[in-house]
């Protein structure tokens, strides 16, 4: 489990993060949602390490990661999966080299052993026998599942996925959804997911944050947003007259 407790991020004059505290549970998948500027990739980037909050906590199953010398960081960082929006895949590596890339990084395993990793992972997300492939010759959803089965080579307990429908067509952002979700329970990650989706947020939405001006808003299931009359999450969600009239049917 991974909490945060009254997080707080300022930039100069800047108040990003307004006391957040929250808990995203594993096995489920914890969205955190909201409009431009609310706040949300600033939570992800404190949660992760890449920021560090101007006051609060982050904690890892109990152990304060905030508090932690960075050198001392590593192996919660070894437990940490990451699914950047653009999938940050490296050109000039095939897909097994980009898979294999932590494990160079990380483990001291061998090729086979890293090669039997990255094959599993590939098989894992669909993608079997397109080890030799560079990014270039891959569509756009074919690079997000590549991003996961890298993601997940090293076993994370904790998965990070920002923006992961970002440029896909409606039918592969449904099946990236459904192979994160899977993933997620096959083996009980806790996974943090950052998205503008409505129908990610409908369709895997076990835990929603909604994010306002800095701070937490609301925060429930996707079956409770059907029924909340919270205005600004309201006005969020169902910004549209397609969304509007699907809560009417609800």
């Amino acid at each position: 489990m991974i909490e945060v407790k009254d997080i707080y991020k300022t930039f100069g004059d800047n108040h990003v993060l307004q006391g957040i505290t929250a808990s995203f549970k594993p096995g489920k998948n914890n969205l955190i949602i909201g409009g431009s500027g609310s706040g949300k990739t600033t939570l992800l980037k404190c949660i992760v390490g890449l920021h560090e909050p101007t006051k609060g906590d982050v904690l890892y199953d109990g152990h304060n990661f905030t508090d932690m010398h960075f050198t001392d960081r590593v192996h919660i960082r070894k437990e940490i999966g990451m699914l950047f929006q653009n999938s940050a895949l490296f050109d000039s590596m095939t897909v097994e080299e980009n898979i294999m890339f932590p494990l160079n990084l990380f483990t001291d395993q061998s090729k086979e052993e890293k090669l039997d990793r990255a094959n599993f992972c590939l098989k894992r997300v669909n993608l079997e026998g397109k080890n030799k492939l560079f990014p270039s010759e891959l569509s756009g959803g074919m690079k997000k599942r590549v991003g996961i089965a890298r993601a997940i080579s090293m076993q994370p307990k904790y998965l990070f996925v920002d923006e992961p429908n970002s440029g896909l067509d409606p039918l592969t952002s449904i099946l990236i959804d459904e192979l994160i979700a899977e993933l997620t329970e096959e083996y009980n990650i806790t996974t943090v997911v950052v998205t503008h989706d409505m129908n990610s947020v409908m369709g895997i939405g076990d835990h929603v944050i909604f994010l306002y001006n800095g701070q937490k808003w609301w925060e429930g299931t996707n079956h409770d947003i059907a029924h909340t009359d919270n205005k600004e999450l309201n006005d969020f969600v169902f910004a549209s007259k397609f969304m509007k009239a699907a809560r009417e049917k609800l």
